[in-house]
C-alpha cells in the first residue's frame, strides 16, 4: 500500500506528521516527506485518518 501527495494541494500543516510521525515527516525546507514507500496492511487505519486529518485533501492511499 502506498500513501499519494497531491503537492498542488499540500500546505504541509503536519496534520499527517502528528498522526503518523514515522510515515510522514514535515521537512526543514517545509515540504512534506513520505518516509515509508511501501506501507504494511496494518498500518492503513493510521493512512486513513491521516488522510481524513488533511485540510487540504492532499492525502490518499493507493493499493
Amino acid at each position: 500500500m502506498r500513501i499519494v501527495v497531491d503537492r498542488t494541494k499540500c500546505s504541509s500543516i503536519g496534520l499527517c506528521e502528528a498522526t503518523a510521525p514515522d510515515i510522514f515527516e514535515i521537512g526543514p525546507d517545509g515540504a512534506l516527506n513520505i518516509l515509508m514507500d511501501d506501507v504494511p496492511a496494518d498500518r492503513r487505519i493510521d493512512l486513513e485518518q491521516a488522510c481524513e486529518n488533511c485540510p487540504t485533501q492532499a492525502l490518499s492511499i493507493e493499493g
